[in-house]
This record gives C-alpha cells, sequence and structure tokens, in this order.
C-alpha cells in the first residue's frame, strides 16, 4: 500500500510520475540519456547496472523491471541477469563488465567507497572514462530512484509477466514516452 494517494492501477516509478509529472521530465530524460542514449555499452549492459544496483538496494521493483529490460535487450536473456543477480564472480559477463559492476557495487555502498584502484580495475579491463563516468552515475541514479519507489512503497507487481511486457514497451519506445 504506497505511503501518499497514488494510482495502485499503475505499478512503480510510473505512479509517482503521474502523481508529480513536473518531475517525471527531468527524471525521465535522466533515464533516458544513461540507459538508452549513445554510449560504447549496449544498451542492456547498461540495463544491467541498473538492475544489478536496484538488487543490491533491495528494490523488487527497480531490480526485476530493468532486469527484464536488460534481458530483452542481452544476448542470453534472463540466464545472464539471474546470474549476475546470484554471483557476479561466476556470471557469464564479460570481464570488463564484471569490473563495471563491481564499481557499481562501490558506489551503491557509498561513493566514498570507490577508490582509484576501483578504476583501475575497470580501466584494466578496457574500460574507458565515459564508461567508468556513466557506471558511476547510473549506479548513483537507481540508488535515488531505488529509494525514491521504495520510501512510497510503490505497488510492486509480483508476476514476471507484468515486467517482461514493460519490456518491450521501453525497449521501444523508451523512457519519455
Amino acid at each position: 500500500m504506497p505511503h501518499i494517494e497514488l494510482d495502485t492501477e499503475t505499478p512503480g516509478i510510473r505512479s509517482l510520475f503521474m502523481y508529480r509529472p513536473e518531475t517525471a521530465m527531468p527524471l525521465t530524460a535522466l533515464a533516458e540519456v544513461l540507459l538508452r542514449g549513445d554510449s560504447t555499452l549496449e544498451r542492456g549492459e547498461r540495463e544491467l547496472i541498473a538492475a544489478y544496483v536496484s538488487r543490491l538496494n533491495d528494490c523488487n521493483f527497480c531490480a526485476w523491471s530493468h532486469g527484464a529490460f536488460a534481458a530483452h535487450q542481452l544476448t542470453d536473456g534472463m540466464s545472464v541477469v539471474d546470474a549476475t543477480h546470484a554471483d557476479l564472480e561466476t556470471s557469464p559477463v564479460s570481464e570488463k563488465m564484471k569490473a563495471l559492476l563491481r564499481l557499481a557495487g562501490k558506489v551503491q555502498q557509498s561513493g566514498l567507497a570507490v577508490g582509484p584502484d576501483d578504476v583501475e580495475a575497470a580501466r584494466q579491463q578496457g574500460a574507458t572514462d565515459l564508461e567508468i563516468h556513466d557506471t558511476v552515475l547510473i549506479a548513483a541514479a537507481f540508488c535515488m530512484f531505488n529509494r525514491y519507489v521504495d520510501g512510497l512503497a510503490v505497488v510492486t507487481p509480483e508476476d514476471p509477466s507484468a515486467y517482461a511486457s514493460m519490456a518491450e514497451l521501453v525497449t521501444e519506445a523508451g523512457y519519455q514516452r
């Protein structure tokens, strides 16, 4: 049950965007740039970062929705997302992605947890400064999004098919629709 009066027929963050459209515009614009804009990281990889941080934050709505968005865009789909959530070190992602996800995990703990060794480890696996920047910003933004969603107790569907249909829509139309 949401803590404020929201449209309970609209799940997750979308109900918050409907409640306050003037804040939705900059937040969806940020998500659009970070997760769908030009980047050397694939869209599915960026969604995986968002899902991974959301899982670390125990934000089910964001972990499940962005996990579905990642799965829809990654070659091996949900098996990659599930394996990454279960154990990053044995997951079937590239060493570069593992280094970036470790970096995202440090951001999730605290921005101050990120040290020069974490950044250098990502560089050693081929991450560019732009990829490092975007990973840190995706992780930081999703800490905010997770707290926004959970702090107001939005409706979170328990049925995975709800997220699969959202994934198709977001993959096709983006965040600013």
